[in-house]
């Protein structure tokens, strides 16, 4: 019997049995439709607000977000010719910086075709296979895997706080 207090819908509820694999795919894939539902619904004015210091706004995460994505999957395990890693936090302050066509549907479509081609990329390897990293030497699917969960929570937890500050809904999902 379920715990009447966990909804038994969340994914890493209901891999909580399953294999390392398993998990590890069902919190990333949380995390990401976290951020897709904190950014949802808003309108692209309330979206692109700064409310922080940084370049920091809902529609910037997704943005952001969509390169780590293709950084590290596509990239890394899948890369096609012209591909660059990007390194510098230039690249990475500009991932954030939001053009004129950048409208919360638009970005989170985009956001959501990188997370499907990263499944994708990741579906055909084994948790230990391991890649050249530019800064790092070698990273296995394990390691980026991991990595993308604490990246992609990470900013679901931005993008709770600056949902609450744009409109005061509140909630982890």
């Amino acid at each position: 019997m379920a715990h009447p207090t966990i909804d038994p819908t969340l994914g890493p509820v209901l891999a909580r049995t399953g294999d390392e694999r398993a998990i590890l795919d069902a919190f990333l894939d949380f995390h990401r439709a976290t951020v897709l539902r904190k950014a949802r619904g808003l309108p692209d004015a309330d979206a692109r607000r700064r409310l922080v210091p940084s370049l920091t706004t809902l529609a910037g995460l997704l943005k952001h977000l969509t390169l780590v994505e293709g950084n590290w999957f596509a990239r890394l395990f899948a890369p096609e010719p012209g591909d660059i890693y990007l390194t510098s936090q230039e690249e990475a302050d500009a991932s954030f910086t939001l053009g004129p066509a950048d409208t919360v549907e638009a970005l989170a479509a985009a956001y959501e075709a990188a997370c499907d081609r990263s499944r994708a990329i990741a579906a055909r390897f084994d948790l230990d296979h391991v890649v050249p990293h530019p800064q790092l030497g070698e990273v296995s699917l394990r390691w980026v895997l991991v990595h993308l969960i604490e990246e992609t929570a990470r900013h679901a937890g931005h993008a709770d706080i600056l949902r609450e500050l744009t409109d005061g809904e509140t909630g982890a999902i």
